[in-house]
């Protein structure tokens, strides 16, 4: 579980406030205007924006005061952040092992991450020989090797075509619900939210972002409140502000 409770982070005249739970095993999707506060929820989780006030926990552990190192907290941006220089494999086995010193059951466990997410065959290729999706999916792999119970999404497959997205959202959400992961994905794509468990409008206030908790993705949508009705309609939704 990841639980974020009565959050405020502020960074200059900004002021980001939230309240969001997303369960063991469920994919939440935040999603909302541009310069709302989105990725500085996640900062927040993983420990790289300070916290003023209110309470954040992974797997019931508050994190309060815990580096980034030592939290129990994945982060996956949209840049794959892959190591030219190393194949894929190896970029993969980093998730173990930062030294990549790797014993034999850990390179097995390499060969079935890079299996999982459909790469079995590619780990000696560099990742310049990989599609933007195959990058993506070793990405993947590697965050799900470190095997933590929290994974944080920021915006991971907005350079990808729709069906691609589409791919990869299914992707995530065959290989984290079964291990009890909890995923908190920021996006600007309403197909994205649509198909998750949950999702959350990140709302553009007067003094930052407001997050005011997350709902089951199917009532959020068909019942959305004023602003997330507006940016639907911004962002080529079907749905009219109202």
């Amino acid at each position: 579980m990841i639980a974020v409770e009565g959050l405020r982070v502020r960074a200059g005249g900004f002021l980001l406030e939230a309240d969001v739970v997303v369960p063991a095993g469920a994919l939440c999707a935040v999603i909302g205007p541009s310069g709302a506060g989105k990725s500085t929820l996640l900062a927040a989780v993983a420990g790289f924006a300070p916290v003023e006030a209110g309470r954040v926990s992974a797997a019931g552990r508050d994190l309060a005061g815990l580096a980034p190192a030592e939290r129990p907290v994945t982060l996956l941006f949209q840049e794959n952040n892959l190591f030219p220089h190393l194949t894929v494999a190896r970029n993969v086995g980093l998730g173990l092992r930062p030294s990549l010193s790797l014993t034999r059951p850990e390179r097995a466990r390499v060969d079935a991450a890079l299996a999982e997410t459909g790469l079995e065959g590619l780990g000696e290729r560099l990742p310049e020989q990989l599609s933007g999706g195959q990058r993506q999916r070793a990405a993947l792999a590697r965050a799900l090797l470190r095997d933590r119970p929290a994974l944080l999404l920021d915006e991971p497959f907005a350079a990808l075509g729709p069906g691609l997205r589409a791919e990869m959202m299914a992707l995530v959400e065959r290989l984290t619900a079964p291990r009890g992961i909890a995923v908190l994905m920021v996006t600007h794509h309403p197909d994205e939210a649509r198909r998750a468990d949950l999702a959350a409008f990140c709302a553009l206030t007067a003094q930052g972002g407001r997050i005011d908790g997350a709902r089951p993705a199917a009532a959020l949508f068909a019942d959305p409140p004023a602003g997330l009705a507006a940016y639907l309609g911004d962002a080529g939704g079907d749905l009219a502000p109202r």
